[in-house]
């Protein structure tokens, strides 16, 4: 995870998720706190990282915050936090939209 920058909310419809084969997505929700911040998934502990974005996602279902990792190659995954430590794992299955929860983070309306 990266420092924060500013950016503005995003509202429905505003990212496309390229799915098929073998490549899925990964929507990771957030607490607020981590609005601006950059969060970073590997394949592996010392694998090649990505990272996206947490934004604020205005839908009709109310607000969430989330970062929105759009082409993700089907495989297990690790979540990390700014100190380099793993929050947790999550697998990305082709075709499919994956979900997870940052710790303490309670169920959101969909993003």
């Amino acid at each position: 995870m990266e420092t924060a920058h500013t950016h503005g909310p995003t509202g429905p419809g505003s990212v496309i998720l390229e799915l098929g084969g073998h490549i899925g997505a990964l929507i990771l929700e957030v607490p607020p706190a981590l609005a601006g911040h950059e969060i970073e998934i590997s394949p592996s502990a010392d694998g090649p990282r990505t990272h996206s974005m947490v934004r604020e996602r205005v839908t009709a279902a109310g607000i969430s915050y989330a970062a929105v990792y759009p082409a993700v190659p089907a495989g297990e995954y690790s979540v990390w936090r700014e100190d380099g430590v793993a929050v947790g794992q999550v697998a990305i299955h082709g075709g499919e939209v994956s979900r997870f929860r940052w710790p303490g983070v309670t169920p959101a309306s969909a993003v």
